[in-house]
């Protein structure tokens, strides 16, 4: 493999946002960096990556290519970038945050980076399934992470109590520091434990979940950006369904009647199929995957 070539030091040539763009994406280009994490395009990735280190909203590139970088920031953004492209480190971990449908979430390694279909789902009040969004209801975000899912269904369904549990405690950390810069402290209640363990009977009448999904042969051919991930949040057996089963064997006692689970599981929904034949999946459609998200009820899952 040909060595990835990068400038000893920093091109102070490059002086404005559109400038340093450009250089971005020839560099990432080059390097044959992986996508998916929060971006699908090197351009969007390029974009993140510099106005997020110039503490600029990141939807405004437009708004400031003419902009000149000083010294200190240029040397910043060139350092990210060079982080980028040799350590193979995504730049949501680079930045320590990153932005799902608008909304900004602190992110390090302990958790997996925000890009659950799920959310784009919340945004329309998982309309039609949710029939009474701003009505009264109990959600649980099962494997939270970072808390993302937590705190996007507290915001698409005001009148719920949240719920967020994880296995761990260092992913939990990352999600009460996201509750925290939400205002959602009081809000959502989050508990440590493998999958259903430490809610202790407790009820919902919608349970979501971005769960690990991976299967044993794509774990072996990960991307170097995907292992800076934890593999907690990504395994998942031969199949990518070992969480599933342990999930579908309880999830009923924890569904109060009419109750419904909604599970990300990615590409994987042929894999899905095979394994639980005698189940009639409902497959949630977004702009994202045409199949990436299924729906089930309590009742099919008795």
């Amino acid at each position: 493999m040909t060595a990835i070539k990068f400038p000893a030091t920093c091109p102070r040539e490059l002086e404005t946002v559109a400038d340093w763009w450009r250089f971005a994406i020839s560099t990432l280009t080059r390097a044959d960096v992986a996508l998916g994490q929060g971006t699908d395009r090197v351009e969007d990735d390029a974009a993140f990556l510099i106005l997020g280190a110039l503490s600029l909203p990141l939807g405004n590139l437009d708004e400031v290519r003419g902009c000149r970088l000083t010294f200190d920031e240029r040397d910043q953004v060139f350092a990210l970038l060079k982080r980028r492209v040799l350590d193979k480190m995504p730049t949501a971990y680079l930045l320590g945050f990153t932005e799902q449908m608008g909304v900004r979430f602190i992110v390090n390694e302990n958790v997996l980076i925000p890009r659950s279909y799920i959310g784009e789902l919340l945004a329309s009040q998982l309309s039609p399934w949710v029939e009474t969004p701003d009505e009264p209801m109990r959600v649980l975000d099962l494997c939270t992470g970072s808390g993302c899912l937590a705190i996007l269904a507290a915001d698409a369904f005001p009148q719920a109590d949240v719920w967020a549990s994880d296995i761990s405690a260092a992913a939990l950390d990352v999600a009460r520091r996201n509750c925290e810069m939400h205002g959602l402290q009081d809000d959502v209640t989050l508990c440590e434990g493998d999958l259903f363990s430490a809610l202790h009977g407790e009820r919902f009448d919608l349970i979501l979940s971005n769960p690990p999904y991976v299967t044993n042969e794509s774990m072996a051919a990960l991307p170097d950006e995907f292992r800076h991930e934890p593999a907690l949040a990504l395994a998942a057996g031969d199949d990518g369904c070992n969480v599933l089963v342990r999930m579908f064997a309880d999830a009923p006692k924890h569904l109060n009647s009419g109750g419904q689970l909604i599970v990300d599981v990615g590409h994987n929904r042929d894999l899905v199929e095979a394994r639980f034949p005698t189940i009639n999946f409902t497959w949630l459609a977004t702009e994202g995957a045409e199949a990436g998200v299924f729906l089930l009820t309590r009742e099919q899952l008795l």
